[in-house]
Formats: C-alpha cells, structure tokens, sequence
C-alpha cells in the first residue's frame, strides 16, 4: 500500500514538473500574464519607441529626433556616451550610448489641468539582442529603441505636451548639427546604404560654363525647394528630374556637387551594378531621406536600359518567324516573364522607381541621370515628366573659359 502511495506521489510531483516545464516552454504566455500583473500594481506607463517600425526599411523619424534631443540636452546626467566629429565641427558630437538611464523634467506651459506644473520622466536607451530560431539561423537583427516611464497622473502632460515638444528641439538640433552626407549603396546581397561626409568644394559660383544656363539651372533649383504647397496643390510628388548628357570630362559630376552644396542635400550615389532585382531597387530607395539628391551615373552603362523594348520588339518578331518559338502556352510564358523580371532589374523596375507610386515615399528629392550617349538610352527613361530639365554638358566655349581662367589664375581679362 506504502509503494503505490509512493508511487502515487512521485506521479503527482513528475505532472507538476511538466506542468511547469510546459508553462516554461510557452515564454510570451508568462510575459503577458507579468506584464498584466505589473500594470495592475504599477502606477507608471510606459511608451516605446523602436529605432525602426515593423515592416519598415527607414529609421524612425520620432527615434532620430528624441536621440537628437537627449543627446543635446540631457547627456551631462549619464555616465556613457558616443563621440563623433563632424567633418566642419571642432567639438565632438555626444550620443547617449545603450542601456543608460536619463531623468528629465519637463515644466508645462500652464500649470492648469492634472499633474500640477511638471513632470518627470524616465528615458531608458537600450538594444534587444537578435532573435535566433530554428529555421533561420541568423534570426532577426539587432534592435534598439527608447522606452519612457512616466508617472499616470502625468499622461495628458506627456503625451500631448512633452512628446511634441521633444520633436521640436530634436528637430532643431538636427538642423543645426546637419552636415552633407555622400551616401553609397553596399552590394548585394546587403541591401543598405553607407556614407560618408560630403565635402567637395564645387559651387555654382566656379562651375565653368555658359553664365546664361548656370542662371536657368540654378533658378529652376531654387524654384523646386519652395514650390512644396504647389506640388501638394497639383498632386504630384515633390521631386525633380535633370539629365546631364555630353562627351566624357565635360563636368557632369562637378555639377552635381554644386547643386548638392547649393541645395544643402545629401546626395545617394546608387550604383545599379551592385542592385539584383527590383525590390531591392526599391528597399534602396524607401531608406533614402528627403531633401537629397538620387544620382545614377553613366546609366548608358550601369544597367541594361539602353534597347530592352527594342530587343524585346525584335524578339517578337523572330518569334513570328518561326524562330525561338517558345513550347509554353501563352498564360505560362506570360508568369515565366513576370517571375524572371521580378528576380533582376528591369527598366520596369526604373521607371517605377523614378515616378511610380513608390516616388511618393518622402519628398524633396531630386533624382540626376548623368550619360555620355543620350541617343541609347530608351525614351520612355528620359521622357519630360521623369527628367524634367535636359541638360547638355558641352566642351569649354569662351564664357568657361573665362570662369576657369579666373579660378586658376586670377584672371578676369587680358
């Protein structure tokens, strides 16, 4: 009787153990089950902030902006922090590095409503290591956000005082720590971007050609950069087009760091060699930020844009010949086609990059075609409407020949 009442009770203790081994096993049922207990007890809210939102490429613009304003503000309270020195700066500048804790307060503009006349915070920076599972090896990326504890009497005063008002300092600080940025997409299959600073010295001012076309040139740009409630008004993207076109040394880039350093934008080199498909195109170009400028130089000769639809044409047409007869039916071909062109860069694939509906992702965004053989490339690339501005890169006439003379010797008349 005593060995089956043994037995009995190590039956009971071994369905415990599994009991909490299965509980073990189901972690996000116990995180949930906590997380309910503690904000049944706590008084405290906390908001979180992901450096990147689930399903998208681009950084927050809310994280940027609260990393702004910690970091000008509130970086005398930690004791860990980033160092980077801008390329026209003489003091570094200072980031909260992970895992730090900052207390700010935050005064409000009247001392009516709940929550008396301020409130204090608690920012916490920190980063979730990556996520490994069976079936991918790798797991998801790294990930850092900002999380924000408050008091619950404080809710109104923060959510709809103090948040806007950390946007508006990090957004100033942002500005006023900005610097060119020379941004080049990584190779496949690292489907991102990487940058340096952008210091070339090039300005309109030294720029060697006709004064007549400098002028059109740079009145068009200043045109664009404050033509943002007409391209609202109209219902197009704020973005433009310009193509250089002319013989090789002709200026083509010098005068793409001249409208960079005129405009102040960032410029993205996008080499199309190093791009494999159209949706990598086009995660490249969502991570791209507004008021920059999307070169593409030589297009004649990154990618294959030149004779597609003439090829194609032709291709139909020894296929009516009796030639390469394809021993798919129709519908089939039709869906090998579509699944080919969505594994490799097409001009399709162009063309919606540059005025498709994901031209609309951001704004004040000039895009620049440079070539040395405008003839080969497909019309429907360089049509009005996706270049807006043709402009024509020629050999040195007198009137840059007087620029240069001036720039390298002093000369303005002999």
């Amino acid at each position: 009787m005593a060995f089956k009442e043994l037995w009995a009770t190590i039956g009971s203790v071994l369905a415990f153990i599994l009991g909490l081994f299965s509980m073990a096993m189901n972690h996000e049922t116990i995180t949930l089950w906590i997380n309910k207990i503690q904000a049944f007890f706590s008084p405290y809210i906390q908001v979180t902030i992901p450096e990147y939102a689930p399903g998208n490429f681009a950084r927050s613009n809310f994280y940027v902006a609260i990393e702004a304003y910690l970091s000008e503000h509130c970086a005398t309270e930690v004791r860990k922090l980033k160092a980077e020195l801008g390329s026209h700066r003489k003091i570094p500048l200072f980031y909260v590095d992970d895992g730090q804790q900052i207390i700010d307060t935050f005064r409000r503009r009247n001392s009516g409503g709940g929550g008396g006349g301020g409130a204090t915070v608690w920012w916490h920076a920190y980063k979730e290591p990556p996520v490994s599972n069976v079936m991918y090896r790798d797991g998801q990326e790294q990930r850092r956000m900002y999380r924000v504890s408050f008091h619950r009497r404080f809710r109104k005063c923060v959510l709809e005082e103090y948040m806007p008002h950390v946007i508006e300092k990090g957004r100033e600080v942002i500005a006023k720590n900005r610097q060119l940025r020379l941004f080049t997409n990584n190779p496949y299959p690292d489907c991102s971007w990487s940058h340096v600073a952008f210091q070339h010295p090039a300005t309109f001012k030294t720029l060697a050609m006709s004064p007549t076309l400098k002028k059109t040139i740079v009145d068009d740009l200043d045109a664009f950069k404050k033509r943002k409630e007409y391209y609202a008004k109209v219902g197009k993207p704020w973005k433009r087009g310009y193509l250089l076109f002319g013989p090789p040394g002709t200026g083509k880039s010098t005068m793409i760091s001249a409208i960079a350093n005129h405009l102040e934008y960032d410029v993205y080199d996008l080499e199309l060699t190093a791009v494999k498909s159209n949706n990598d195109l086009r995660r490249l170009f969502t991570m791209t930020t507004g008021k920059s400028i999307i070169v593409i130089e030589d297009i004649d000769c990154s990618a294959e844009l030149t004779d597609k639809r003439r090829d194609k044409m032709q291709a139909r047409h020894n296929s009516a010949a009796g030639e390469n007869v394809s021993i798919l039916p129709p519908m089939m071909q039709e869906a090998a086609d579509h699944k080919d062109s969505s594994e490799k860069l097409t001009l399709s694939g162009v063309l919606n990059f540059i005025d498709g509906l994901w031209s609309a992702c951001g704004g004040e965004r000039i895009i620049i075609f440079t070539t040395n053989h405008k003839d080969k490339l497909d019309p429907a690339l360089i049509r009005r409407g996706r270049m807006d501005m043709h402009i024509e890169m020629s050999f040195c006439s007198y009137e840059a020949f007087k620029i240069l003379a001036n720039n390298y010797l002093d000369m303005m008349d002999h």
